[in-house]
């Protein structure tokens, strides 16, 4: 049985499991302009995770496990939607997308020592980080090959070079760790090459294949980027004051790692030389209790405000993006998934 690190964190107004619940129901209801296409996804997605040895077939459908908001999938569908129709290769790309951000979560949990993800135990956990490591590349390489049997090779291409963005940020941000002067600039580079632009690249996916001209094209890449941004600064405040029963996932990995995110910047940014020095050598000293530490520096600034403002900023850029798309439920969906990344609570 998984245990949560923090027990001592406060109870919010709604239980955890109702808390998911209902954050699982209003997914549902945004996702109903693409229920059909969700789901032969999933069939598809769930007949590309297994192999003929069991002792891979069993990481491969703990990966599909893994699988949270499908919020990849979900954008890149959506978007073909509002042009057009969702055809077999949005189908095929969607399942793609999905692999290589499962990839991503399984190797980002190696590096963050995490045991939790989706209310289950992570691969590392379980397996080990040597198969946790082979089973992101057998995801990665899968995804590739199943890109390639696609008759147009944009997707390669696009996919390639998106790919090749997230691994730099990520790296990026392997560097960056325990460095205090990090600045908001840096940060948002960082966020936005790692998780934003696998987001542009769902979007461009599902503009290009619905046969999107190229300004409407762009729009919508800039739309999916504006809010992989939102959902990577609303992400990074639940790692400091969210609920690891209601995440499903661990928290205050980023703190463990010393990696700084905008709510730390934005602290570390307001304080008085000498109270910056106390700070960050009480999180240097105190391993396994950072985000306790914090609790006790937050209220007094307007760090986490300060970081929801910013989501808020980058969800409402997204919005205008889509000034350009025909009304159609897609849409409609499109522009409440903007909100819906920043407010959050899992």
């Amino acid at each position: 049985m998984v245990t949560f690190k923090d027990k001592s964190r406060k109870q919010e107004t709604m239980p955890a499991t109702d808390e998911r619940l209902a954050g699982r129901r209003r997914l549902d209801a945004l996702y109903e302009p693409i229920r059909e296409e969700l789901s032969r996804f999933e069939v598809l997605l769930r007949e590309e995770l297994q192999s003929r040895y069991p002792s891979v077939d069993q990481l491969a459908k703990h990966a599909f496990r893994l699988g949270g908001k499908r919020l990849r999938p979900a954008l890149l569908l959506l978007t073909a939607k509002a042009i057009g129709e969702a055809s077999r290769e949005h189908l095929v790309l969607a399942t793609v997308v999905e692999m290589i951000h499962t990839a991503t979560l399984v190797h980002d949990d190696v590096l963050d020592s995490a045991d939790m993800r989706r209310h289950v135990e992570t691969t590392n956990a379980r397996w080990g980080n040597q198969a946790s490591v082979l089973l992101g590349d057998f995801l990665f390489t899968h995804a590739f090959y199943l890109a390639s049997t696609l008759s147009s090779v944009s997707a390669c291409r696009i996919i390639g070079k998106a790919t090749n963005i997230v691994c730099e940020g990520e790296l990026r941000q392997v560097a960056s760790c325990g460095n205090f002067e990090l600045t908001e600039e840096d940060y948002f580079g960082i966020i936005e090459s790692k998780t934003a632009e696998l987001c542009a690249c769902c979007c461009q996916l599902g503009a290009h294949y619905a046969g999107a001209k190229p300004e409407l094209e762009q729009a919508l890449t800039r739309f999916g980027r504006a809010i992989g941004m939102a959902f990577q600064i609303a992400d990074d405040l639940l790692d400091l004051i969210g609920d690891e029963a209601a995440t499903g996932k661990s928290l205050g990995t980023d703190l463990e790692q010393h990696k700084l995110t905008l709510p730390l910047i934005r602290l570390l940014s307001g304080l008085e030389a000498s109270d910056r020095e106390r700070l960050i050598r009480l999180l240097q000293d105190n391993p396994g209790r950072r985000r306790e530490t914090l609790e006790a520096w937050l209220p007094h600034s307007d760090a986490l405000q300060y970081a929801r403002q910013k989501a808020t900023q980058y969800a409402e850029a997204a919005r205008r993006e889509l000034s350009e798309l025909p009304p159609s439920p897609a849409k409609t969906v499109l522009d409440q998934l903007a909100e819906f990344v920043v407010d959050r609570r899992q």
